[in-house]
Parts: C-alpha cells; sequence; structure tokens
C-alpha cells in the first residue's frame, strides 16, 4: 500500500508541477491530492517539518486555487510579477524566524529526523507556495533549493521514489523560471 501511495504521490506530484508551470488551474487540485498522499507518507517517516508542510499546503492550494478562479470568473488576467527588495528582506526574515521556531519545537520535543534542515526547506516551501498563488517569479528560485534540500533529505530516509520526484521538480523548477521569465519579459514589452 506505501509503494501505490508513494507511485501517485510521484504522479500527481509530477503532474500538479507541469500544471503550475503552464499557469493552468488544475494545478490545484492535483497538488491537492499529492499533498495528502505526501502527508501520510511524511508521517510515517516521522518527518514532522514535512508533515506540517503538506497540511499547510493544503490551504495554500485552497487560496491559490480560489484566487486564480475568482480572477479567471472576471475575465481578468494575473500577471507575473516580480518581489521589490522591501518583500524579499521581509521574506527573508519570515523564513529564518519560522525555521528556528519549527526546529526549536521538533528539536527539543520530537524525534524529528534533520529538525534544523527539514525545517528550513519547509520555510522556503511555504513562502514558495503563496508566491506562487501571487504568481511571483520567485517562486521558481525557492522551488529549486528547495528541491535540492529535500532530495538530501529523502536520500536520509531512503524514500527513493521521491528523491526521483524531487530531481523531477528540480528540473521542473528550472523550466518554469524559465518559462515564467519569458512571459514576464513579453508582459514588459507588451507595457511599453
Amino acid at each position: 500500500m506505501i509503494k501505490l501511495l508513494e507511485i501517485l504521490g510521484f504522479i500527481s506530484g509530477i503532474l500538479g508541477v507541469w500544471l503550475t508551470m503552464k499557469k493552468n488551474i488544475w494545478c490545484f487540485p492535483v497538488g491537492l491530492i499529492n499533498v495528502i498522499i505526501s502527508l501520510y507518507l511524511f508521517s510515517l517517516q516521522a518527518l514532522y517539518a514535512d508533515s506540517l508542510q503538506q497540511a499547510v499546503y493544503i490551504l495554500l492550494l485552497i487560496y491559490g486555487w480560489i484566487r486564480w478562479n475568482h480572477t479567471s470568473d472576471k475575465n481578468q488576467y494575473i500577471p507575473i510579477t516580480s518581489l521589490n527588495r522591501k518583500s524579499i528582506s521581509i521574506l527573508v526574515i519570515v523564513v529564518s524566524v519560522s525555521t528556528i521556531l519549527l526546529a526549536t519545537i521538533l528539536a527539543n520535543f520530537t524525534n524529528a529526523q534533520l529538525p534544523w534542515l527539514d525545517s528550513f526547506a519547509t520555510s522556503c516551501a511555504f513562502i514558495a507556495q503563496y508566491l506562487i498563488a501571487r504568481k511571483k517569479i520567485e517562486t521558481w528560485i525557492l522551488w529549486m533549493l528547495v528541491n535540492f534540500i529535500y532530495i538530501g533529505i529523502y536520500l536520509n530516509n531512503e524514500l527513493y521514489l521521491y528523491v526521483v520526484l524531487f530531481t523531477l521538480y528540480g528540473i521542473l523548477s528550472v523550466l518554469g523560471w524559465n518559462s515564467w521569465k519569458m512571459e514576464l519579459k513579453t508582459q514588459y514589452a507588451n507595457a511599453s
């Protein structure tokens, strides 16, 4: 049963990221399937920060789905934008504080594996998922970092199909970055 769930998580994960890269609203329901499966699998592996991450993803995916759907109902287009320096500074502070808080709790009150690394990746992933809903191009930079970290974490936990999944996520993150960057340039050119 676990291997079947890992396979379903793998397939829904790849499909969800590909749909996100294509800016297709179906990325949200497909993403929900992936995070529910992943939540279960990670809780079995004592990856508590990852489990928390999946639970929060449920809320962030619903938020993104509503936001993208609400905008499309009004025949409006959510443009891809980039963060300003103030926003980047705020996000760095949020990631730092949330990493310290989560890692401290996990290290002191659970049997979590790799609490600091897992907490940092989880904090970055929360921000990255939020940035998808806002269509901020920096989401892809964060996803590249997060995917790289999780490859190591999942190797450590012998979740080999998830190692392959996060390697593919990493590749898709680069492709998503390039795709959104080209669209952002087109938007700037059309605005001129």
